[in-house]
């Protein structure tokens, strides 16, 4: 300000107040009124230049005290105090003086420089100017501030003597490129340490002239852009954990792609703990320990990652029930479902820690000094927590820690939901199907049987492949291998259903033709009941079946598909083929049309029947796989159907295959004649008697006298049933087997019917015997009329043992 003894009362104020006024020049060429807005333009206090020519701020010779002196408007060089140039614009305009006097008041035109540094001087951006050595040659107020330095400590410091920047190299070698080219450089990011945090700011440069000594310099403004780096940053991790998160559906996998994402993104130590709801196997998981109002939930853990190789801050392996304290933060996060931050970790006493010395003790010599404990929470649930820890990085965590922490876990906990709920539909579906497959599957003697299921590797889950084994009368057997398409519950259960109505159908002697049929039929009707409208095509739909049955006394195998891969045979001699068999359309379409073909297979041939996952493939053609399955069981004659299996199963993909497989391999056995009796019966009454003495000296001759009276007497009202009923001829078989089958052939359409005689009545009570006498008895139908059967149970030693005969 002008100094007291210069300025008139109320005059200065007015000169200040005009913001453009740099000094009032007398007659005589001398300063004799001095505004603030000069000292800051030029850098002279009022003690300094009032009272001296006005000629000593001129820069150059050229002009003298008549510069100020007479009125107009025009550029001049002025000398700063510092010693550098500045070219204004200054307007002298007359100002009447004492005593009649004139004086000049000299004033910059437009918009002054003052009121430019001024603007620069209050600017919130740090701004700085540097001369031609990279020196501070100014400072605003801002970047002071910011960085804690005063004008007098920064200024004339080369770059690198004071730590402005976090990279010196590359801000010095950006302000060279800008002081050499010319070129400025708008918004160019950079880290820049700002004692205590990182900050990121935009860092614009531009040259400037005349900064010193006529040099040019260069003049740098830095914008705080921390927070929108931030944001940046935080969808750029979002991103990441998007393509890197749940790209599976396994719980553990998930957990662990979150631990190490967080890690060293966030944390340095990170697990993903998972409560007793999520289950990491088919083993539930246990509880440990008690509290007030209840058991203290095991957590699990999931996931683990550390910057250490050796997890040395972990106590607890991936996969292992791990113990928190009841009185933990643990257990306060899964109850209130927010996040629990400790910034500073207090290890003192009295804390949670406490509670859990050995947990402690490891914070401590690891040196762990901030922790986060974030809810994993998905669908209105809670899962479990994440937990992260801080023992390498300094800084401790805050809410942008936090709240990036949260998102990611929020994220992530979807996914682990996801596997999850996956996973335990996997597991019920893979139990229900297991459940309703066969267990032991057994021919007895007629057939040398065995399987493989394989469940696909694949997401999609558990198919509905399956396969019985079904042991029929007179020593024959029925296979049946099976395809339900979709996968998962619905898909098992649809399996379960056709393979109970095979097995229910298969005990009323269906033959294979007539059995699909009734099959075919089934399905449509399911179909029509579980749909809301009148269309058959909503329900079980696009199952296969395939169904034989081997008869062992005649050699013979009758056999018909419902649009199922046809079944392979290996002859004796080790060659596989692929029978003519027509095929007829899936299950649930409704034609009931389904051909059946009789095929003689002397023993020692092998059938193998099985689902379309071994031989198709998405890429592949069926084709294909049928020639590859033809070679694999193409063998020596005599292999065992344990190396058979063996090289089918090679077929399939190491990579894992994209569907269920089931194999079921039956090598056939003959059943020697001397175990079985046949004769024909003349039907009359007569006769009946003779047949059951002939069944009784059998039954001696096979060493079964135990069950000799029962059989007679099931044999006697079977052949009463078929001479009084029944149409001739008649014909009596006993077949020994792993039980006695009594059967009785005639040509009578209509099957005994069983009823409960009255007190009273003299007839009717030869089924009831049969039933109580028996293990099971029915009827099946022949090309000539129909077979009354029924079987008798045998110990261990009776049943016909294997032998070279079969």
């Amino acid at each position: 300000m002008s100094a007291p003894d210069h300025t008139v009362p109320g005059r200065a104020s007015a000169l200040d107040s005009a913001g453009a006024a740099l000094a009032v020049v007398d007659a005589d060429g001398v300063l004799v009124r001095w505004t603030e807005v000069a000292h800051r333009l030029l850098g002279y206090a009022a003690a300094d230049v009032l009272g001296r020519p006005a000629s000593m701020l001129l820069a150059g010779p050229a002009g003298g005290p008549e510069r100020f002196t007479r009125e107009g408007t025009g550029p001049v060089a002025l000398r700063h105090r510092g010693g550098r140039r500045l070219d204004v614009d200054l307007r002298v305009t007359g100002l009447p003086g004492a005593a009649g006097t004139m004086d000049w008041l000299v004033s910059t035109a437009g918009v002054p420089p003052s009121v430019l540094e001024s603007a620069a001087e209050l600017s919130p951006f740090p701004m700085a100017i540097w001369d031609s050595d990279l020196r501070t040659a100014w400072l605003n107020d801002a970047l002071a501030d910011r960085f804690g330095l005063s004008r007098e400590e920064r200024l004339g410091r080369h770059l690198d003597e004071s730590p402005l920047y976090a990279n010196t190299e590359q801000v010095e070698s950006l302000l060279r490129e800008v002081l050499e080219s010319g070129v400025p450089v708008i918004d160019r990011e950079l880290s820049q340490l700002d004692h205590v945090r990182n900050r990121a700011y935009a860092l614009s440069v531009f040259r400037i002239e005349d900064v010193r000594h006529g040099l040019p310099g260069v003049c740098s403004v830095n914008v705080d852009v921390t927070e929108s780096r931030r944001a940046r940053d935080r969808m750029t991790v979002l991103g990441r954990a998007a393509t890197s998160i749940g790209t599976n559906l396994d719980v553990l996998q998930t957990a662990q792609d979150l631990a190490d994402l967080l890690v060293p993104l966030l944390a340095d130590y990170a697990t993903i703990d998972l409560a007793e709801s999520v289950r990491l196997g088919n083993a539930p998981l246990t509880r440990l320990g008690t509290m007030e109002g209840g058991n203290v939930p095991v957590f699990h853990r999931a996931g683990i990652a550390s910057v250490h190789d050796d997890f040395r801050e972990s106590l607890y392996a991936r996969g292992s029930p791990v113990f928190v304290p009841p009185h933990s933060p643990f257990i306060e996060v899964l109850r209130s479902g927010r996040t629990h931050m400790e910034a500073e970790l207090d290890t003192e006493p009295g804390t949670w820690l406490e509670e859990d010395p050995q947990r402690l003790r490891r914070v401590l010599e690891v040196g762990m000094h901030s922790l986060l404990i974030l809810p994993v929470h998905a669908r209105d649930e809670i899962l479990g927590v994440a937990v992260l820890v801080r023992s390498e990085n300094p800084t401790p965590f805050d809410e942008n820690d936090r709240t990036l922490a949260e998102e990611l876990v929020s994220r992530a906990a979807l996914s682990l939901d996801n596997a999850r709920r996956y996973t335990r539909e996997h597991t019920m579906a893979l139990t229900l199907q297991r459940s309703l497959l066969p267990r032991n599957p057994s021919a007895g003697f007629s057939l040398e049987t065995i399987w493989r299921y394989l469940p696909a590797d694949t997401q999609d889950g558990v198919g509905g492949d399956w396969f019985d084994v079904i042991r029929l009368s007179g020593a024959r057997v029925a296979l049946v291998v099976g395809d339900v398409v979709g996968h998962g519950l619905n898909a098992a259960a649809a399996m379960g259903r056709i393979r109970t109505a095979v097995s229910t159908l298969a005990g009323l002697e269906l033959p294979p033709d007539r059995l699909l049929s009734a099959l075919d039929d089934l399905v449509v009707r399911q179909g029509f009941e579980d749909s809301d409208d009148t269309s058959p095509t909503t329900g079980i739909l696009g199952a296969t079946c395939v169904y034989a049955v081997y008869d062992p006394i005649d050699e013979r195998l009758t056999i018909a598909r419902a649009g199922h891969p046809p079944p392979a045979i290996i002859t004796p001699d080790g060659t596989a083929v692929f029978p003519e068999i027509p095929s007829g359309a899936p299950l649930g379409v409704g034609l009931r049309s389904f051909p059946s073909v009789e095929l003689e297979l002397p023993a020692g041939s092998v059938i193998a029947m099985y689902t379309d996952g071994l031989v198709e493939t998405r890429d592949g053609d069926i084709d294909d796989g049928l020639e590859r399955l033809r070679t694999a069981l193409t063998r020596p004659p005599g292999t065992p159907l344990d190396d058979l299996c063996d090289a089918v199963v090679d077929l399939l993909p190491t990579r894992g295959q994209d569907d269920d497989v089931a194999l079921l391999l039956a090598r056939t056995c003959r059943l020697s004649a001397d175990r079985v009796f046949s004769m024909e019966v003349p039907p009359d009454a007569a006769a009946v008697g003779r047949a059951r003495a002939e069944a009784v000296r059998q039954l001696s001759a096979w060493g079964l006298d135990r069950v000799r009276a029962g059989a007679e007497q099931v044999v006697g009202e079977l052949l009463a049933n078929a001479v009084r009923h029944g149409a001739g001829p008649v014909r009596l078989r006993l077949v020994r087997h792993m039980k006695l089958a009594c059967e009785v052939f005639d040509a009578g359409p209509g099957p005994p019917l069983p009823r409960r005689p009255e007190p009273t009545d003299e007839g009717g009570r030869g089924l009831v015997i049969v039933a109580e006498l028996c293990t099971r008895w029915g009827v099946r139908r022949t090309g000539e009329g129909k077979i009354v059967w029924a079987e008798l149970a045998l110990t261990d030693e009776e049943r016909l043992p294997p032998g070279p005969e079969w």
